[in-house]
């Protein structure tokens, strides 16, 4: 699976280089970073922030969510809800691998699901109640048909990098004191697992589509009043189950080129690879998985040159690795969110996987 900077709308994605999507400016950028801190932070108060204008922030926000570059997502822990959370790669025949993408896409307990390398790959992520529950969705569940060759699971055993967090995270677009000025009081962890009600999980579909959504809207789904939603959002949000992401076009930002990479790290210094991986600035996503890779992450350059620097440079430098494997997104299907099979043409932001 390929966890960018947050789930985006379905379209085509090359490794080709950058297309000529529009850039964002810098107040842009500074939004986005603005609402990857608090998702659902007042325009008011992001503006006072950024030391802009309400009208400023909010015609902002309505013209890149109205055009699909930008949009936040409320999405839950997948640990704070005691689920477990697997990379799969399916091998297809290249005219059936995006049929099976879609059928995998269109399931609700998958997320960013991608075509790989030369289009016969599937990469998704598969999330089950718990680690006994494998079994079901992966080797039952999946798309029955005589054109996949081959299905491979890894576990995500530890995230070093990622949730609430991602590329525009390591920007600098906001400063210190901004970040502090609009950053909640941290999650708790809870000794348990949270068990999500039938009216929480309407809730929840409705801020996987719109993370900003009005408390009219989620008082109308769940059947709560406006002031039981605005306290459920504040306790799921204290106990580390629900966290807001940002989904934004990778394009406008100069991104070119979106890498999943596999590598096999010595056990001992799995942990001080994933850290210091975690802290590079192309990563969007590292965590450590089973199987015969046990680290991987995804990966945003500008162009196939800058990958490859990186490639021989930092993470050639990582202590322990022992081989390493990459292959590139050439076509997104599903992010974090919902899957958007007819969304407007925009590249999601992050690789959360």
């Amino acid at each position: 699976m390929v966890k960018t900077d947050r789930t985006g709308p379905a379209a085509d994605r090359t490794a080709a280089g950058p297309t000529a999507a529009a850039a964002f400016d810098e107040l842009d950028l500074r939004l986005i970073h603005a609402l990857q801190v608090d998702g659902r932070a007042p325009f008011s108060r992001i503006a006072e922030v950024l030391g802009v204008s309400d009208q400023t922030v909010a015609r902002r926000y309505g013209r890149h969510r109205g055009s699909g570059a930008l949009r936040v997502l409320g999405l839950s822990e997948p640990r704070a809800l005691g689920a477990v959370e697997w990379l799969v790669r399916v091998q297809c025949a290249p005219d059936a691998a995006l049929p099976v993408a879609q059928a995998l896409a269109r399931r609700p307990d998958t997320s960013w699901v991608s075509l790989m390398s030369g289009g016969t790959e599937i990469s998704a992520i598969c999330r089950t109640a718990g680690s006994e529950d494998g079994d079901a969705l992966l080797l039952q569940k999946l798309p029955r048909t005589p054109s996949v060759v081959g299905v491979t699971a890894h576990c995500l055993l530890h995230e070093f990098y990622g949730g609430p967090q991602n590329v525009i995270s390591k920007s600098g677009a906001l400063a210190a004191e901004q970040i502090a000025a609009l950053s909640p009081p941290p999650a708790q962890v809870r000794a348990t697992p949270w068990v999500l009600s039938d009216a929480d999980r309407r809730l929840f579909d409705v801020l996987a589509r719109d993370g900003r959504a009005p408390l009219a809207e989620l008082a109308t789904a769940t059947g709560w009043s406006p002031t039981t939603v605005r306290r459920r959002l504040e306790a799921l949000r204290a106990d580390g189950v629900l966290y807001y992401d940002v989904d934004y076009d990778l394009r406008q930002c100069g991104f070119g080129v979106v890498v999943a990479l596999w590598l096999s790290v010595a056990p001992a210094e799995l942990a001080a690879a994933g850290e210091a991986l975690a802290a590079h600035p192309e990563v969007a996503f590292a965590g450590a998985i089973t199987g015969p890779h046990n680290l991987f992450a995804s990966l945003l350059c500008r162009d196939t040159g800058e990958l490859y620097r990186y490639l021989t440079t930092r993470v050639a430098a990582l202590p322990g690795v022992r081989t390493m494997e990459s292959a590139p997104r050439i076509r997104h299907i599903k992010g974090a969110g919902p899957f958007l099979a007819a969304a407007p043409t925009a590249l999601a932001a992050r690789s959360r996987r």
